[in-house]
């Protein structure tokens, strides 16, 4: 579909409409099946042609991530906390395109449009901010009988895999990839099925930002098709369910089965029902994935 439009000198011209990519690796690959799917708003117009993922692109994706977990966890806590921010400043100058693409997906007024990117902002810099901090929250120094020093300190999981929510499209979706990502995990995040606009922009802002390429990588596609791979996957190491909130032909039972087979740690919702995403945010989130590495070292010489 390609509308027409008129310049302010009053020629009018046939559109060109973006058919957005997946991110992966930080590059804009299309789908390797070559597949799209249409997105409308919420009044079923038509919004976009996005691709339309397969397992083969888990595939690439999982190995993406994968390649850049050992970088963006050996880098500083205090320069992953800067990066992060770095993100939430990128979606301020971006914020018409959000407020435009989260009104018109989830059918809310300007305002209140407006007053979820605000959320969504924010809820980066929230993260961002503890980066440099869970260590001294989560971490301790341990009383042995003996002379060490025994240290404990959250490490993290490694790469993860994350369905994001169906319904709040870019809240839900900053506030179950941010806590991944802060503690040194890298994330293979499928978007909303029927709202994925927000989540292509984001992934664009990423690839403008700071952050490495690898450690967020974003699909596109039918969530009944890519969840089961991904959940399979031999080197996914954690998964959250949200996503599985009302999506078509999802069960939960199922995915949390094919995680089993790998041992993952598998988050999901409390309820049927998609969490209220306005709430305030808790340390579980991040520490849901990280990891306890206890050391010992012993005192004097």
């Amino acid at each position: 579909m390609s509308p027409t439009t008129t310049s302010a000198a009053g020629d009018r011209r046939l559109g060109v409409p973006k058919t957005h990519k997946l991110f992966i690796g930080g590059a804009f690959p299309r789908s390797e099946s070559g597949r799209t799917y249409e997105v409308t708003t919420s009044r079923g117009a038509f919004a976009a042609n996005v691709a339309q993922g397969s397992r083969k692109d888990v595939r690439d994706a999982v190995r993406a991530a994968r390649a850049a977990q050992s970088g963006w966890a050996g880098a500083t806590a205090y320069n992953r906390g800067q990066v992060l921010y770095r993100v939430a400043e990128l979606m301020e100058g971006r914020r018409a395109q959000f407020e435009a693409d989260v009104a018109a997906g989830e059918g809310m007024s300007a305002a209140r449009a407006s007053a979820v990117v605000s959320a969504a902002i924010d809820r980066w810099v929230w993260y961002a901010g503890w980066a440099d901090k869970i260590a001294q929250v989560a971490g301790n120094a341990n009383p042995v009988a003996g002379p060490f020093f025994n240290i404990s300190s959250p490490e993290p999981t490694g790469v993860a895999g994350v369905l994001a929510p169906q319904a709040s499209s870019l809240l839900g979706l900053v506030s179950v990839l941010a806590p991944a990502v802060v503690s040194g995990n890298t994330a293979v995040v499928l978007a909303s099925q029927e709202r994925p606009l927000p989540a292509v922009a984001l992934a664009e802002v990423l690839a403008t930002s700071d952050v490495p390429g690898g450690v967020v990588n974003l699909l596109t596609g039918r969530t009944a098709e890519l969840a089961p791979p991904l959940a399979a996957h031999q080197d996914v190491n954690a998964l959250d369910l949200a996503g599985a909130v009302g999506a078509e032909n999802v069960t939960w039972g199922e995915l949390e089965a094919a995680a089993a087979d790998s041992l993952k740690r598998v988050r999901r919702p409390a309820a049927e029902v998609e969490p209220d995403w306005t709430a305030e945010q808790s340390l579980r989130g991040i520490l849901a994935y990280t990891e306890t590495k206890t050391v010992w070292h012993p005192k004097g010489t």
